[in-house]
Protein backbone atom coordinates (compact mmCIF):
# COMPACT_ATOMS: atom_id res chain seq x y z
CA UNK A 1 0.00 0.00 0.00
CA UNK A 2 1.12 3.86 -0.85
CA UNK A 3 0.21 6.81 0.06
CA UNK A 4 -0.31 9.20 -2.76
CA UNK A 5 -0.17 12.94 -1.78
CA UNK A 6 -1.85 15.32 -3.83
CA UNK A 7 -2.36 19.08 -3.01
CA UNK A 8 -5.33 20.96 -5.06
CA UNK A 9 -4.12 23.12 -7.36
CA UNK A 10 -6.07 26.47 -8.69
CA UNK A 11 -7.82 23.90 -11.43
CA UNK A 12 -8.83 21.57 -8.73
CA UNK A 13 -9.92 23.58 -5.95
CA UNK A 14 -13.79 24.15 -5.66
CA UNK A 15 -15.22 21.00 -6.15
CA UNK A 16 -16.63 18.53 -3.88
CA UNK A 17 -14.17 15.44 -3.02
CA UNK A 18 -16.29 13.07 -4.64
CA UNK A 19 -16.18 14.66 -7.91
CA UNK A 20 -12.44 15.04 -7.39
CA UNK A 21 -12.18 11.51 -6.99
CA UNK A 22 -14.08 10.46 -10.11
CA UNK A 23 -11.88 13.21 -12.31
CA UNK A 24 -8.61 11.37 -10.58
CA UNK A 25 -9.67 7.88 -10.99
CA UNK A 26 -11.34 8.15 -14.01
CA UNK A 27 -11.86 3.94 -14.62
CA UNK A 28 -12.55 3.45 -11.10
CA UNK A 29 -16.64 2.72 -10.51
CA UNK A 30 -18.34 5.39 -8.56
CA UNK A 31 -18.93 2.39 -5.54
CA UNK A 32 -15.41 2.34 -5.29
CA UNK A 33 -15.13 5.93 -4.86
CA UNK A 34 -17.15 6.11 -1.83
CA UNK A 35 -15.32 2.74 -0.48
CA UNK A 36 -12.18 5.19 -0.93
CA UNK A 37 -13.56 8.25 0.91
CA UNK A 38 -14.76 6.07 3.65
CA UNK A 39 -11.36 3.86 4.10
CA UNK A 40 -8.57 5.33 2.12
CA UNK A 41 -8.39 9.23 2.27
CA UNK A 42 -7.64 12.07 4.40
CA UNK A 43 -7.91 15.90 3.34
CA UNK A 44 -5.32 17.76 5.40
CA UNK A 45 -4.54 14.88 7.74
CA UNK A 46 -8.47 14.13 8.45
CA UNK A 47 -11.15 11.93 7.30
CA UNK A 48 -13.33 13.73 5.45
CA UNK A 49 -17.21 13.20 3.91
CA UNK A 50 -17.76 13.06 0.41
CA UNK A 51 -19.74 16.42 0.47
CA UNK A 52 -16.33 18.17 1.43
CA UNK A 53 -15.38 21.02 -0.68
CA UNK A 54 -11.48 21.06 -1.30
CA UNK A 55 -9.69 24.22 -1.32
CA UNK A 56 -6.37 25.83 -3.26
CA UNK A 57 -2.99 23.79 -1.20
CA UNK A 58 -5.61 21.43 0.18
CA UNK A 59 -3.58 18.42 0.97
CA UNK A 60 -5.31 14.98 0.01
CA UNK A 61 -3.68 11.60 0.62
CA UNK A 62 -4.83 8.48 -0.76
CA UNK A 63 -3.46 4.99 0.44
CA UNK A 64 -3.78 2.85 -2.52
CA UNK A 65 -1.31 0.52 -4.32
CA UNK A 66 0.84 1.49 -6.76
CA UNK A 67 -0.36 -1.31 -9.33
CA UNK A 68 -4.37 -0.27 -8.54
CA UNK A 69 -3.04 3.54 -9.17
CA UNK A 70 -1.83 2.80 -12.30
CA UNK A 71 -4.62 0.74 -13.35
CA UNK A 72 -7.36 3.19 -12.26
CA UNK A 73 -6.11 6.49 -13.53
CA UNK A 74 -4.78 7.57 -16.98
CA UNK A 75 -3.48 10.41 -19.05
CA UNK A 76 -4.72 12.75 -21.39
CA UNK A 77 -3.11 12.56 -24.61
CA UNK A 78 -3.48 14.24 -27.86
CA UNK A 79 -6.70 12.60 -29.95
CA UNK A 80 -4.81 13.67 -33.26
CA UNK A 81 -8.42 14.50 -34.40
CA UNK A 82 -8.00 16.88 -37.55
CA UNK A 83 -8.60 20.80 -36.41
CA UNK A 84 -12.13 21.66 -38.28
CA UNK A 85 -13.11 24.67 -36.54
CA UNK A 86 -11.95 28.23 -36.50
CA UNK A 87 -11.27 30.49 -33.48
CA UNK A 88 -13.97 32.91 -32.83
CA UNK A 89 -12.91 35.12 -29.63
CA UNK A 90 -10.14 34.01 -27.24
CA UNK A 91 -8.18 34.84 -24.52
CA UNK A 92 -6.36 33.11 -21.12
CA UNK A 93 -9.34 32.28 -19.59
CA UNK A 94 -11.96 31.37 -22.18
CA UNK A 95 -12.41 29.79 -26.43
CA UNK A 96 -15.56 30.48 -28.58
CA UNK A 97 -15.35 28.62 -31.47
CA UNK A 98 -17.03 28.39 -34.65
CA UNK A 99 -18.53 24.55 -35.07
CA UNK A 100 -19.04 23.52 -38.77
CA UNK A 101 -22.29 21.36 -39.59
CA UNK A 102 -21.81 17.48 -39.43
CA UNK A 103 -19.30 17.60 -36.21
CA UNK A 104 -20.13 16.63 -32.71
CA UNK A 105 -19.99 18.64 -30.00
CA UNK A 106 -18.17 16.06 -27.86
CA UNK A 107 -18.27 11.94 -28.83
CA UNK A 108 -20.70 9.33 -28.73
CA UNK A 109 -20.98 6.03 -29.03
CA UNK A 110 -20.34 6.39 -32.83
CA UNK A 111 -17.61 8.71 -32.33
CA UNK A 112 -15.38 8.85 -29.68
CA UNK A 113 -12.40 10.67 -31.33
CA UNK A 114 -13.02 12.79 -33.71
CA UNK A 115 -15.31 15.82 -32.05
CA UNK A 116 -15.18 19.57 -31.56
CA UNK A 117 -14.16 19.00 -27.21
CA UNK A 118 -10.85 16.84 -28.78
CA UNK A 119 -10.22 19.36 -31.22
CA UNK A 120 -10.64 22.11 -29.06
CA UNK A 121 -8.24 20.74 -26.46
CA UNK A 122 -5.76 19.34 -29.19
CA UNK A 123 -5.39 22.99 -30.33
CA UNK A 124 -5.12 24.26 -26.52
CA UNK A 125 -2.32 21.48 -25.70
CA UNK A 126 -0.38 22.65 -29.05
CA UNK A 127 -0.56 25.89 -28.20
CA UNK A 128 0.79 25.46 -24.65
CA UNK A 129 -2.06 26.73 -22.81
CA UNK A 130 -3.24 23.07 -21.57
CA UNK A 131 -0.89 21.14 -20.40
CA UNK A 132 -2.21 17.37 -19.89
CA UNK A 133 0.57 15.61 -18.01
CA UNK A 134 0.40 18.21 -14.80
CA UNK A 135 -3.50 18.18 -14.99
CA UNK A 136 -4.94 15.43 -13.08
CA UNK A 137 -8.36 15.69 -13.30
CA UNK A 138 -8.97 19.13 -14.91
CA UNK A 139 -9.73 19.30 -19.06
CA UNK A 140 -10.73 22.27 -21.06
CA UNK A 141 -14.96 21.60 -21.79
CA UNK A 142 -17.92 23.67 -23.32
CA UNK A 143 -20.19 24.98 -21.34
CA UNK A 144 -23.13 24.69 -24.22
CA UNK A 145 -23.70 22.05 -27.14
CA UNK A 146 -25.20 22.28 -30.37
CA UNK A 147 -26.69 19.18 -32.57
CA UNK A 148 -24.39 17.66 -34.85
CA UNK A 149 -26.15 19.45 -37.77
CA UNK A 150 -26.00 22.96 -36.21
CA UNK A 151 -23.73 25.36 -36.91
CA UNK A 152 -22.12 28.26 -35.09
CA UNK A 153 -20.79 29.30 -31.33
CA UNK A 154 -19.40 26.86 -28.20
CA UNK A 155 -18.15 28.60 -25.31
CA UNK A 156 -15.16 26.38 -23.32
CA UNK A 157 -13.61 27.40 -20.53
CA UNK A 158 -9.70 27.14 -20.71
CA UNK A 159 -9.15 26.78 -16.81
CA UNK A 160 -10.59 25.59 -13.76
CA UNK A 161 -11.80 28.35 -12.41
CA UNK A 162 -13.31 29.64 -16.07
CA UNK A 163 -15.20 26.95 -16.26
CA UNK A 164 -16.76 26.50 -12.91
CA UNK A 165 -17.88 30.27 -13.47
CA UNK A 166 -18.96 29.74 -17.04
CA UNK A 167 -21.40 26.89 -15.72
CA UNK A 168 -22.64 28.96 -13.15
CA UNK A 169 -23.26 32.14 -15.38
CA UNK A 170 -25.38 29.52 -17.85
CA UNK A 171 -27.44 28.44 -15.05
CA UNK A 172 -27.88 32.11 -14.05
CA UNK A 173 -29.62 32.92 -17.37
CA UNK A 174 -29.07 35.92 -17.47
CA UNK A 175 -25.02 36.97 -18.48
CA UNK A 176 -24.50 34.67 -21.68
CA UNK A 177 -27.14 35.07 -24.11
CA UNK A 178 -27.41 32.56 -27.20
CA UNK A 179 -28.40 33.69 -30.49
CA UNK A 180 -29.69 31.33 -33.78
CA UNK A 181 -30.98 32.55 -36.77
CA UNK A 182 -33.18 30.22 -39.26
CA UNK A 183 -35.99 30.08 -41.67
CA UNK A 184 -38.84 28.97 -40.63
CA UNK A 185 -42.62 28.49 -42.81
CA UNK A 186 -44.73 30.81 -42.16
CA UNK A 187 -45.18 34.28 -41.80
CA UNK A 188 -44.31 35.62 -37.95
CA UNK A 189 -45.04 39.01 -37.90
CA UNK A 190 -43.97 40.32 -34.38
CA UNK A 191 -42.09 38.81 -31.45
CA UNK A 192 -43.07 35.85 -29.92
CA UNK A 193 -41.91 34.53 -26.38
CA UNK A 194 -42.47 30.78 -25.99
CA UNK A 195 -43.04 29.72 -22.47
CA UNK A 196 -43.90 25.54 -21.79
CA UNK A 197 -42.31 22.19 -19.92
CA UNK A 198 -40.69 19.49 -22.12
CA UNK A 199 -40.00 15.66 -21.58
CA UNK A 200 -37.67 13.51 -24.13
CA UNK A 201 -38.61 10.70 -25.32
CA UNK A 202 -34.90 8.76 -25.13
CA UNK A 203 -36.89 5.76 -27.45
CA UNK A 204 -37.42 8.46 -30.40
CA UNK A 205 -34.57 10.84 -29.20
CA UNK A 206 -37.10 13.51 -29.81
CA UNK A 207 -38.90 15.64 -26.85
CA UNK A 208 -42.72 16.84 -26.14
CA UNK A 209 -44.02 19.96 -25.73
CA UNK A 210 -46.22 20.25 -22.54
CA UNK A 211 -48.22 22.81 -21.18
CA UNK A 212 -46.36 24.54 -18.11
CA UNK A 213 -49.65 23.10 -16.04
CA UNK A 214 -47.91 19.75 -16.90
CA UNK A 215 -44.94 17.49 -15.31
CA UNK A 216 -41.72 18.24 -16.88
CA UNK A 217 -38.60 20.79 -17.62
CA UNK A 218 -39.27 24.10 -18.36
CA UNK A 219 -38.19 25.69 -21.37
CA UNK A 220 -38.64 29.16 -22.89
CA UNK A 221 -37.72 31.40 -26.10
CA UNK A 222 -37.77 34.15 -27.58
CA UNK A 223 -38.15 34.41 -31.48
CA UNK A 224 -37.96 37.52 -33.93
CA UNK A 225 -38.55 38.12 -37.13
CA UNK A 226 -35.58 39.73 -39.21
CA UNK A 227 -37.26 39.08 -42.91
CA UNK A 228 -40.23 37.64 -44.35
CA UNK A 229 -40.88 37.19 -47.77
CA UNK A 230 -42.55 33.81 -49.88
CA UNK A 231 -44.37 32.44 -47.30
CA UNK A 232 -40.99 32.22 -45.17
CA UNK A 233 -39.66 34.24 -42.74
CA UNK A 234 -35.57 34.60 -41.40
CA UNK A 235 -35.97 34.91 -37.37
CA UNK A 236 -33.72 34.98 -34.79
CA UNK A 237 -34.05 32.99 -31.61
CA UNK A 238 -32.88 33.69 -28.27
CA UNK A 239 -32.79 30.94 -25.74
CA UNK A 240 -33.04 31.37 -22.47
CA UNK A 241 -33.04 27.78 -21.44
CA UNK A 242 -30.91 24.89 -22.96
CA UNK A 243 -33.09 21.91 -23.75
CA UNK A 244 -32.43 19.07 -26.20
CA UNK A 245 -34.05 20.43 -29.22
CA UNK A 246 -35.62 23.09 -27.77
CA UNK A 247 -35.66 25.38 -30.50
CA UNK A 248 -36.38 22.71 -33.22
CA UNK A 249 -39.80 21.61 -31.05
CA UNK A 250 -40.39 25.16 -30.03
CA UNK A 251 -40.99 26.39 -33.20
CA UNK A 252 -42.72 23.62 -34.55
CA UNK A 253 -45.20 23.50 -31.94
CA UNK A 254 -45.77 27.36 -32.87
CA UNK A 255 -47.20 26.09 -36.20
CA UNK A 256 -43.33 27.40 -37.87
CA UNK A 257 -41.40 24.76 -38.40
CA UNK A 258 -37.31 25.19 -39.63
CA UNK A 259 -36.67 24.38 -42.82
CA UNK A 260 -35.38 20.81 -43.30
CA UNK A 261 -36.18 19.47 -39.95
CA UNK A 262 -37.04 15.85 -40.04
CA UNK A 263 -37.44 15.60 -36.83
CA UNK A 264 -40.21 18.26 -35.88
CA UNK A 265 -40.27 20.08 -39.11
CA UNK A 266 -43.33 19.95 -42.78
CA UNK A 267 -42.55 16.70 -44.22
CA UNK A 268 -44.06 18.77 -47.54
CA UNK A 269 -41.49 21.88 -46.98
CA UNK A 270 -38.59 19.66 -46.51
CA UNK A 271 -39.50 18.12 -49.72
CA UNK A 272 -39.45 21.27 -51.61
CA UNK A 273 -36.18 22.17 -49.77
CA UNK A 274 -34.94 18.70 -50.75
CA UNK A 275 -35.59 19.34 -54.74
CA UNK A 276 -34.30 23.20 -54.88
CA UNK A 277 -31.24 23.20 -52.31
CA UNK A 278 -30.17 19.54 -51.55
CA UNK A 279 -31.48 20.28 -47.90
CA UNK A 280 -31.79 17.41 -45.64
CA UNK A 281 -31.37 18.72 -42.05
CA UNK A 282 -32.78 21.44 -40.04
CA UNK A 283 -31.15 25.11 -41.01
CA UNK A 284 -30.12 26.33 -37.76
CA UNK A 285 -26.93 28.53 -36.82
CA UNK A 286 -25.93 29.83 -33.58
CA UNK A 287 -24.21 32.92 -34.75
CA UNK A 288 -24.63 35.51 -31.69
CA UNK A 289 -22.68 34.80 -27.88
CA UNK A 290 -23.27 38.56 -25.49
CA UNK A 291 -22.39 38.79 -21.97
CA UNK A 292 -23.68 41.13 -19.42
CA UNK A 293 -23.72 41.23 -15.57
CA UNK A 294 -20.71 39.11 -15.17
CA UNK A 295 -18.62 39.10 -12.01
CA UNK A 296 -15.61 37.53 -10.37
CA UNK A 297 -12.64 36.69 -12.69
CA UNK A 298 -14.54 36.89 -15.81
CA UNK A 299 -16.17 40.65 -15.35
CA UNK A 300 -14.44 41.77 -18.32
CA UNK A 301 -16.52 40.07 -20.44
CA UNK A 302 -19.19 42.73 -19.67
CA UNK A 303 -20.73 43.93 -22.64
CA UNK A 304 -18.70 41.63 -25.45
CA UNK A 305 -20.37 40.40 -27.86
CA UNK A 306 -18.81 37.69 -30.23
CA UNK A 307 -20.67 36.98 -33.63
CA UNK A 308 -20.02 34.10 -36.20
CA UNK A 309 -21.43 34.85 -39.83
CA UNK A 310 -23.66 32.07 -40.80
CA UNK A 311 -21.54 29.52 -43.84
CA UNK A 312 -22.12 29.72 -47.36
CA UNK A 313 -24.86 26.89 -47.39
CA UNK A 314 -26.94 28.96 -45.42
CA UNK A 315 -26.24 32.07 -47.15
CA UNK A 316 -26.70 30.29 -50.49
CA UNK A 317 -30.17 28.83 -49.16
CA UNK A 318 -31.67 32.11 -47.73
CA UNK A 319 -30.58 34.05 -50.83
CA UNK A 320 -33.24 31.41 -52.94
CA UNK A 321 -35.97 31.10 -49.85
CA UNK A 322 -36.35 34.77 -49.45
CA UNK A 323 -35.59 36.71 -52.55
CA UNK A 324 -35.46 33.37 -55.17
Amino acid sequence: MSMISIEIGKNEQNQRLDKFLRKYLTNAPLSYIYKVIRKDVKVNGRRAKEDTVLQLGDSVVLYISDEELSKLTKRRKPSGARRQFKVAYEDENIIVVEKPFGLLTHGDRTEKKNHLANQVVDYLIEKGDYNPRIERTFTPASVNRLDRNTTGLVLFGKTGSALQELNQMIRDKDKVNKYYLTIVKGTVKKELHLKDKMVKDTETNKIRVLSMDEEGREMETIVRPVETSNGYTLVEVEIITGRTHQIRAHLAKEGHPIIGDVKYGNPRVNEVMKKKYGLTTQLLHAYRLSFQNCKGQLEYLNDLEVIAEPPEEFRRIREGVLRG
